[in-house]
């Protein structure tokens, strides 16, 4: 998870309101269903110390809201009056959570709602194609259509020279039309940093597009049989097929995350630790990269008056000019620490047994 997004939590004082419920919409009684869950959540909500003027915010936020198409799960964290983070989720979260801290709560995002990679969707014919970037944050960058000419575009019958040199001819503004598609897909996956492109369309036009591209690209590139340019073709089924190719890149990024992790740590001086003691010290000294969270449970940490300053034993943060330590819940502590030094945190889940639940990639020795 990209904790950029995470900047305004952390430049916030708490406390923070955090919940995260199923927000699906597939039957008629959603919005009423919505409208009971929420009412439980804010109960918990105020049970916990929420005071009004933040649950009010966080009211607006949650019945006011477009609903989500189908299933989907929903992430809310609010602090003085003001609603901070509201994102949908592409699961929703096995049980709903309301949570009152000190600290915004924002591990579960690690996991339910680690944005898509960067990536580029291109529907191709014979004149060109419709193309769509959407960068690291989710949000459409760049769309537009690259067209050639559909000129006597049309391959003709007969075995006349004049007809033989009239389909050269289409051929060869096909070709152009494909190679000019080709270089914008290019053009722009390279500057959002796209690691997934995919291409849909007609046959003949994705096999040929896809040739034209450079190979690098084309090693990032799915090609998908649903969706045409024409309004009504297919592009529904496109749409999950481009979901589920993103759900997949999300799962890979993670899998990648744990071997690089793995090998790391089995090496000396590999650049890996985990457990609270060495992950906190890693934040205090802002030399995380990526910050690895299985399933901490209930433990705990100490803090100071700075996010990242984390650790295990009091004096440690005394050391740092602080005249008392503050005790936090590990889970809560530990992301805003990694989001104050600009580091990843990724949800590795039952991919590795972490050692108190923390693990951490570091940026140098």
């Amino acid at each position: 998870m990209d904790t950029t997004r995470l900047r305004d939590l952390v430049e916030t004082d708490g406390p923070f309101a955090s919940v995260y419920f199923d927000d699906t919409h597939n039957t008629e009684d959603a919005a009423k269903q919505r409208e009971l869950l929420w009412r439980e959540l804010r109960g918990e909500l105020a049970e916990q110390g929420a005071d009004e003027r933040t649950l009010a915010a966080l009211d607006d936020a949650v019945l006011d809201s477009e609903p989500p198409v189908g299933r989907a799960g929903r992430a809310v964290v609010a602090a003085a009056e003001r609603v901070l983070l509201d994102q949908w989720l592409a699961e929703p979260p096995p049980r709903p959570v309301a949570r009152v801290s000190r600290m915004p709560y924002v591990l579960p995002l690690a996991e339910l709602g680690e944005l898509p990679p960067a990536h580029v969707v291109a529907v191709v014919d014979r004149v060109g194609a419709d193309v769509t970037a959407v960068d690291e944050r989710g949000n459409v960058v760049d769309s537009r259509t690259v067209e050639g000419t559909d000129t006597h575009i049309s391959k003709v019958r007969g075995g006349a020279w004049a007809h033989r040199n009239i389909q050269a001819h289409a051929e060869e503004l096909v070709k152009q039309n494909i190679e000019k598609a080709a270089e914008h897909v290019a053009s722009i996956t390279r500057s959002v940093g796209a690691t997934l492109v995919v291409v849909a369309g007609e046959s003949q036009a994705r096999k040929a597009l896809i040739d034209a591209l450079p190979q690098g690209v084309r090693e990032s590139t799915e090609e998908v049989e649903p969706g045409g340019r024409k309004q009504g073709s297919g592009n529904e089924e496109l749409d999950l097929l481009i979901d589920e190719l993103l759900a997949e890149a999300t799962a890979r990024r993670k899998d990648e995350v744990a071997q690089r992790f793995s090998a790391a740590l089995a090496q000396p001086t590999g650049l890996a630790v985990q457990g609270l003691e060495a992950v906190t010290a890693a934040l205090r000294e802002g030399n995380v990269e990526t910050l690895l969270a299985g399933d901490p449970g209930d433990t705990e940490v100490l803090t100071g008056s700075a996010p990242a300053l984390v650790a295990t034993q009091e004096e440690l943060i005394t050391a740092s000019g602080d005249d008392a330590a503050t005790r936090a819940r590990a889970d809560e502590a530990l992301p805003m620490a990694a989001a104050a030094v600009d580091a990843d945190v990724v949800s590795v889940g039952d991919r590795l047994q972490l050692t108190e639940g923390f693990g951490a990639l570091l940026r140098h020795d």
